[in-house]
């Protein structure tokens, strides 16, 4: 009990918060102490959460810290600048997206192969917006990381392993991650109804596509 208030609290007279009083202004989300990985982790999430609404060159600092129940300039003890909390939001974002495309354990190569892609194609249509402001966004690729390459790059990779090829196979498989991607956003921008191929039919084609390209690598030019 305060002191001076009456028994039971009925009189706020004179004490802090009496009813009122002329607001302060929008109150900060109450600090919860967190260790500096726990942190960085909340504020990537926020930045991943806001990226689905906005692209990232359009995300603002102030916003991401305020939801955190911190300063700006806290904010800046994690990360040394906006463009370092940008580019990990983009790297998280990306890690998202192969784990949400990652095919099931045990499965043969080309099932796995065909599994990958048509869940790649249901990202792409089921975030469409999200996809192009990660990739697409204005500074997509300036802010201090080649980030559509280094997605890109991840896509050719796990094709190789899936395929059991080694890493002279990889240009092959970063042209075709790349048609993929092109595919994905020009069959997903357009409704259900007006697609020009089904979604088993497109994940044929591109599993097809991949194999040509792989036999055209092949074939020697002398012959």
């Amino acid at each position: 009990m305060s002191e001076g208030s009456p028994p039971g609290g009925s009189s706020s007279e004179g004490a802090p918060g009496a009813a009122g009083a002329a607001p302060e202004g929008p109150a900060r989300k109450p600090r919860t102490r967190m260790t500096p990985k726990e942190r960085r982790r909340q504020l990537v999430g926020i930045g991943l959460r806001k990226l689905v609404e906005r692209p990232i060159h359009e995300l603002s600092i102030d916003e991401v810290a305020q939801e955190a129940g911190i300063s700006r300039g806290l904010l800046f003890h994690h990360f040394p600048n906006k463009t370092a909390f940008y580019d990990e939001v983009v790297a998280a974002a990306g890690r998202r997206v192969m784990r949400n495309t990652a095919p099931d354990e045990g499965l043969a190569p080309e099932p796995a192969l065909e599994q990958f892609v048509r869940r790649y194609l249901a990202q792409i249509a089921r975030r469409r917006d999200f996809y192009l402001a990660l990739v697409f966004g204005r500074g997509a690729v300036a802010l201090g990381g080649e980030r559509v390459e280094s997605l890109r790059t991840a896509i050719a990779q796990r094709t190789l392993t899936l395929l059991g090829l080694d890493e002279s196979a990889l240009p092959v498989a970063h042209a075709w991650a790349a048609y993929a991607e092109d595919r994905a956003l020009q069959w997903s921008g357009r409704p259900a109804g007006e697609r020009a191929r089904t979604e088993d039919e497109e994940v044929t084609h591109c599993v097809r596509a991949l194999g040509a390209l792989l036999g055209l690598e092949q074939t020697d030019p002398a012959d």
